[in-house]
């Protein structure tokens, strides 16, 4: 199997690149609305916001970043096909303007936004970040009632345009059942709350042009992505920023393409798709690995599955898993223009479960050889 990938350095307010109806899944993380280290990033796409922030009308600035994040919601709901899937980490934002400290709830506002373009709102997710902070409070520590509660989460909204998505050809079914989950992984990913997944380190320590960037863990985009996708899909995320859904979708034999209109990040994102092989062959491998360890367990309390995977030659806890293949990375090869070629293989257990998985035909080594011109870009052009 081969997938395509895509890198365009441009505004996602305007995706003339991508084809109306030819993306089954948006996995995305915007800049932060109130959030200080973006202000700067929004003021320089409209000014009106770096004069509502000096005139200490905060929810002013709220609405008008927002209606700059609106321009890309628009835009999903034309490249989106039926049935697809929006996945957006959004974390709320506090604040003190003009004296008065308060909360501007980032989510509620996409959330609105999201439902007037006729997507349907599906159970969110809530992401609580690990924290080492000794100070877990804020506001005026003991004394009531002046103290407030600390934000230790961020939201994984998820929408979907119209209803259910259907499989309705033999190929298109058997792809599906190829790119099911294992039972346990089903357990885990499906909860609604998330606690097993680090927050991403956000300084780039000014290695490029922004210094911040609204990164999130891999593990976090590769489970969206086999949770609301199946293998072959085209996976976009209109905030590209440091490339991880992109390497996300990689490792999980996925097209994707990916929008930044900072090509400061160019660097960096070639850079970690440098090591997309071996960092996706490791996390094929930890779930093949991960799985046989559940079956024995199982097995030593239950006895015997009832169902087999063929393929691999283990037990499954339902017929629903009897099909999964989970793809390996084989070569990954440098096109032209920020297109990347991947070639997929489907190892065995006995060889995806060993040390090492060779990867042949690594061509990756070209991007080593690419530069860019750094300037600076505003967020979202006029």
């Amino acid at each position: 199997m081969e997938t395509k990938h895509s890198i365009i350095f441009s505004d996602s307010a305007a995706m003339g690149e991508v084809a109306d109806k030819s993306v089954r899944l948006v996995v995305t993380s915007p800049p932060y609305p109130m959030v200080e280290m973006w202000d700067e990033l929004f003021s320089e796409s409209d000014r009106q916001i770096a004069h509502d922030l000096q005139s200490r009308k905060g929810s002013r600035a709220f609405e008008n970043m927002h209606r700059l994040l609106d321009r890309v919601w628009i835009q999903l709901g034309r490249v989106i096909g039926p049935g697809g899937i929006v996945c957006i980490n959004i974390g709320d934002a506090v604040r003190s303007i003009g004296g008065r400290f308060r909360l501007f709830a980032n989510h509620a506002r996409i959330t609105e936004a999201m439902l007037k373009l006729g997507f349907d709102l599906l159970p969110s997710i809530i992401w609580r970040k690990p924290t080492s902070s000794p100070t877990k409070f804020m506001g005026s520590g003991m004394l009531p009632p002046s103290a407030y509660v600390t934000l230790e989460h961020e939201f994984i909204l998820v929408f979907r345009k119209g209803g259910a998505r259907e499989f309705m050809t033999s190929a298109a079914k058997s792809i599906r059942r190829k790119s099911a989950f294992f039972w346990e992984e089903r357990n885990k990913w499906f909860s609604d709350v998330w606690l097993d997944l680090p927050g991403a380190d956000q300084n780039l320590n000014g290695r490029y042009e922004r210094n911040r960037s609204a990164a999130y863990p891999i593990e976090l985009a590769y489970r969206l992505i086999n949770m609301y996708s199946v293998q072959g899909d085209t996976v976009l995320d209109p905030f590209l920023g440091t490339g991880t859904t992109l390497q996300a979708a990689m490792a999980s034999g996925r097209n994707s393409i990916g929008f930044e209109n900072d090509p400061g990040f160019k660097p960096l994102i070639l850079e970690k798709i440098s090591r997309v092989p071996e960092l996706a062959n490791e996390i094929s491998k930890n779930r093949l690995n991960q799985h046989v360890k559940f079956v024995k367990e199982r097995q030593l309390l239950m006895g015997p599955l009832k169902h087999w995977n063929d393929y691999y030659g283990f037990g499954v806890m339902t017929k629903q898993e009897t099909d999964i293949q989970i793809p390996f990375i084989k070569s990954i090869t440098y096109l032209s223009d920020n297109r990347f070629r991947l070639s997929h293989q489907y190892p065995k257990l006995d060889s995806a479960a060993g040390e090492k998985i060779q990867v042949h035909g690594n061509t990756i080594n070209k991007l080593n050889t690419i530069r860019v011109k750094e300037r600076q870009l505003r967020l979202f052009p006029s």
